[in-house]
């Protein structure tokens, strides 16, 4: 008897003792606390925003981050027609020699930069010295015929000379100066002035510009079929877009345009309509369309191919930005807005159409506002890792 009285109160006790170690249900079958004391590191996670990526300051340094500004973009624009740069026909010319000649000395080189009047060249031609040379038997003549004629008429006034002689003096003189003037015209034709003697010929730069071009060495043949020097002024350049009728039609003068260069990969520029072509291209079935493109920087050159978005009528502007700043996360999208140093906001927004390199924004942003555009996909992988690590400390 006493032996099961003893096995007895050994089993309460053990009962006893196991309850004491589970903490008690809190109100609602909820724990009021974690097991054994352990502390959840998750809660000290908790203080930092999930919407902030923080990129510590050394590999910050290595990231090759860009930023760009949310844009306010045309809402009625064309789709993308290709277009190419071009100089001015107003400010760009072609120089060459009116004459066989040869090259003595060249003075400037392509690329340079060179003020109207400014020499070019000197080149020595037989057809020049020909040409001065008839230009002094003229003027010669002209001296002879108008002494000739004072003479007749001196003799006229005494009665020596009949009328008839006098008139032939005259004419005489007429001839002359008409041949003097033909000569210089000659001369004037050849870019040669009449002031100066013997072979050399002096090209000199119609305009203020650049030498786009240069094709003439030193000691070189040359004649007026062969252009030497191309000059034009490269600040501000035509660009000319191929627009199919039915948009080209719709195009204002004097509107803004949209830009993109594959030589500039990122950039976007603005562009200003100055014609609508007045015929169509035949076999392309498009328009030309003219525009005016800012070239503070010297940046862009003749030639270079380029993509135009133009404004075909009216319709409510949009946001846009470089389609290289939206990332998606989850299934959002989302864009990385700088904070303070090495903090980047992570904002979703709402995305609508393509716009060739950029994209509308619906949502999320205002213009103005910045935003990273290199870099995004890293600050992506960051920005999904951090949800990765966050995700691995629930319980």
């Amino acid at each position: 008897m006493k032996r099961m009285l003893l096995v007895s109160m050994a089993v309460i006790a053990a009962v006893g003792c196991t309850r004491r170690e589970t903490p008690a249900p809190a109100p609602g079958g909820q724990q009021s606390g974690p097991v054994s004391g352990h502390t959840d590191t998750h809660d000290a996670d908790q203080s930092q925003s999930p919407d902030v990526v923080r990129i510590d300051p050394e590999m910050l340094r290595d990231l090759r981050i860009t930023t760009a500004r949310v844009e306010t973009r045309p809402g009625a624009e064309s789709a993308p027609v290709p277009g190419e740069v071009r100089v001015p026909e107003d400010a760009y010319a072609e120089v060459s020699s009116p004459v066989a000649a040869r090259a003595t000395r060249v003075a400037v080189t392509a690329g340079q930069q060179v003020k109207r009047g400014q020499l070019l060249a000197e080149l020595e031609s037989l057809e020049l010295v020909q040409a001065r040379g008839e230009y002094g038997q003229a003027r010669a003549r002209v001296e002879l015929a108008r002494k000739a004629l004072e003479r007749k008429r001196g003799l006229a006034q005494e009665r020596i000379a009949p009328l008839r002689e006098v008139q032939e003096a005259e004419a005489e003189l007429g001839s002359a100066q008409a041949s003097l003037a033909a000569a210089r015209a000659s001369l004037q034709a050849m870019g040669a002035s009449s002031a100066e003697d013997g072979a050399t010929l002096r090209l000199h730069s119609p305009l203020s510009g650049t030498v786009i071009d240069r094709s003439l060495a030193q000691g070189q043949v040359t004649g007026p079929a062969q252009t030497l020097f191309r000059i034009g002024s490269l600040g501000t350049l035509w660009l000319v877009a191929h627009a199919p009728e039915r948009d080209a039609v719709r195009v204002p003068a004097g509107a803004a345009a949209r830009v993109s260069i594959p030589a500039l990969p990122g950039q976007t520029l603005a562009a200003r309509v100055l014609l609508v072509g007045s015929q169509v291209e035949t076999t392309s079935r498009t328009i030309p369309v003219r525009l005016e493109l800012p070239n503070p920087s010297g940046t862009l050159r003749p030639g270079m191919s380029a993509t135009v978005w133009l404004p075909v009528g009216e319709g409510a502007p949009v946001l846009a930005v470089p389609a290289a700043a939206l990332q998606r996360l989850g299934d959002k999208w989302c864009v990385f807005v700088p904070q303070a140093e090495g903090s980047f906001e992570t904002r979703v927004v709402g995305r609508g159409r393509d716009l060739g390199g950029e994209a509308e924004i619906l949502s999320g942003l205002r213009a103005g506002e910045t935003i990273v555009v290199e870099g995004a996909f890293l600050l992506k992988a960051e920005a999904e890792k951090a949800r990765g690590e966050g995700a691995g400390h629930e319980h």
